[in-house]
């Protein structure tokens, strides 16, 4: 590599990453996910706007050498398995094993249900669209990039709503969670059937390394990894980046050895991730490091690049597109929908659960990426399945909330028991604190045991913590033997470590208890709860407060913001 050639790869990356960043954090500000401004910068910088309009300065920036094209690629292809790392720390197979009941028949029955839509569609393409490649092979990439959903979209589109952390977001989460194994297992076998030519005894190796190795770190690898971290943690405490360094050499290692069986590095890299996420000792503080370096560098690179590889205006194919994101939106909202049948869950808990599946986002295009690079898709199929996911991850936002939103107004101020608040907690840990306000909770009329109410808490704690930013959290459950939600309120003046996903302890706990039948009113409740803590001046008016004053600013508080809306009957 000559010293100009340098200089021409460091301004192609400055431009791409300076630009994609800009776009992405735009789309960002109007509710949108970042990934929609990322591809559309490699589609202004690449063939299909500035080298349609402006060709002299195009082959400027991006010249046609193959050196260029590769260094830019090796860099693009870093970022997708980077990716699938920070996917796989989303994915909290521990909980989403535990809740398996609900979550598994609506990740089974919504991966299975757009699979099969998908691949009969495509098995009726003319060979225009499909290309030369097995009519059975393509049919069955098209499905499987259909059906897969995206994770980090759900994830900040629950932790914008507030949801993040309730019984509804648990679910949503887990079955996700299981979803995206589920769609990266067929995917990968999928892939290891093209690369064998369907070779009836090879296609048994690969779905048997696949299934082996899948069983294998998400019990024996998890185990190990927890350990590790946990000695790492114990050993180096000042040098939190040895953890930081193991958790690359984990993917790199999976990724290489899943490469070298026969099943491609994406899925090893998606396989570390979840094996690190399920540590115990993995602090909040160090995922977002990770998410952060990801999704601040390497993804907005691979996603702009996306558009350089090909002219998306000669590409696109109007009905193509139109069809296959309405098979895409549908066919998952419909089996997720289907698979909530005959659960507890509220009717419009049930469409929001249906809702929050149809989006496939990044992890969509991933499949898309590698399916073209593999000869698998033409440019046509590539093209919609792109504009596919943005239409989804775009349409996501406001569908959700809107789904959210169905519901009647009353006050929060109707649940609070003034009386068991705790205006300095004596506990010095999280499970202390929490027997300590459910004792005080359970004094109240018509409550039941402490023992009880804790270790409902407790066992809820231990699914998923519900420790937020800036010092709150907001323990909770569903219990038995009462008939309306009720919330209590505890100050630990000198704080308690409570994982709060910054890293702070929490000073002011909020402590809800609702019914187990009424399934619909808990997760708004729990929204309007973090939107008025996280509101800076009601947080320091409370911490500030003396002790005979608390309750009387908080009731305050819930008297002028805690309208909050209930749902209605089906």
């Amino acid at each position: 590599m000559t010293e100009h050639q340098l200089l021409i790869f460091l301004l192609e990356i400055l431009i791409i990453l300076g630009v994609g960043r800009v776009l992405g954090e735009i789309f960002r500000r109007f509710g949108q996910p970042a990934v929609v401004g990322e591809i559309l910068t490699g589609i202004t910088l690449g063939p299909s706007i500035l080298g349609r309009f402006l060709p002299e300065v195009y082959h400027l920036i991006f010249p046609p050498e193959p050196i260029y094209s590769n260094m830019l690629n090796t860099i693009a292809y870093l970022g997708v398995l980077l990716l699938l790392l920070a996917t796989g720390l989303e994915v909290d197979f521990s909980t989403a094993w535990r809740e398996r009941g609900v979550a598994l028949r609506i990740a089974f029955i919504g991966v299975f249900t757009p699979l099969v839509i998908g691949f009969l569609f495509a098995l009726n393409l003319p060979e225009q669209l499909s290309g030369t490649t097995d009519r059975l092979i393509f049919a069955l990439f098209v499905g499987t990039a259909i059906a897969i959903s995206a994770i980090p979209i759900i994830s900040r589109l629950l932790h914008d709503l507030n949801l993040l952390k309730t019984d509804l977001g648990l679910l949503i989460l887990s079955a996700f969670a299981l979803n995206d194994l589920l769609g990266w297992i067929i995917f990968t076998i999928v892939l290891g059937m093209e690369a064998r030519h369907l070779n009836p005894g090879r296609i048994i190796t690969v779905l048997t390394a696949t299934i082996t190795i899948s069983v294998v770190c998400l019990s024996l690898g998890r185990r190990v990894t927890d350990q590790v971290i946990s000695r790492l943690k114990a050993s180096y405490p000042a040098h939190p980046g040895i953890i930081l360094t193991f958790i690359f050499c984990l993917g790199l290692g999976l990724g290489a050895t899943t490469q070298t069986i026969g099943i491609h590095a994406i899925f090893g890299f998606f396989l570390a991730g979840i094996m690190v996420g399920g540590a115990r000792d993995l602090s909040e503080r160090t995922r977002q490091v990770i998410n952060q370096m990801v999704y601040a560098i390497f993804v907005p690179i691979f996603f702009a690049s996306i558009g350089l590889r090909l002219d998306f205006v000669a590409n696109f194919n109007l009905p193509l597109v139109l069809a296959i994101t309405a098979i895409a939106i549908l066919g998952k909202l419909i089996g997720a929908w289907l698979g909530t049948m005959g659960s507890d869950l509220s009717s419009e808990d049930r469409y929001a659960v249906a809702i929050a599946h149809t989006p496939g986002g990044a992890m969509e295009v991933v499949i898309a990426v590698v399916a073209l690079q593999f000869g698998l898709i033409t440019p046509h199929i590539f093209v919609a399945i792109v504009f596919a996911a943005i239409s989804s991850s775009i349409l996501i936002g406001p569908w959700f909330k809107w789904a959210i939103e169905r519901r009647k107004v009353v006050n929060l101020l109707d649940f609070f028991l003034d009386r068991a608040t705790i205006s300095d907690l004596k506990s010095r840990d999280r499970d202390g604190a929490i027997k300590e306000i459910a004792a005080s909770l359970s004094e109240q009329e018509q409550m039941p045991e402490a023992n009880l109410i804790s270790e409902a808490v407790l066992s809820r704690e231990s699914l998923m913590g519900t420790g937020l930013e800036q010092g709150i959290a907001i323990p909770h459950a569903r219990i038995p033997h009462i008939s309306r939600p009720a919330f209590a309120l505890a100050r630990a003046k000198e704080g308690i470590d409570w994982d709060c996903r910054d890293g702070k302890p929490a000073r002011l706990i909020i402590f809800l208890v609702t019914p187990v039948k009424e399934a619909g009113l808990q997760v708004p409740i729990l929204a309007t709860l973090v939107r008025i803590m996280r509101e800076q001046t009601n947080y320091r008016t409370m911490i500030n407060a003396g002790d005979e004053d608390l309750v009387k600013i908080f009731a305050d508080i819930l008297r002028s913001k805690g309208k909050v809306i209930r749902k209605q009957s089906a």
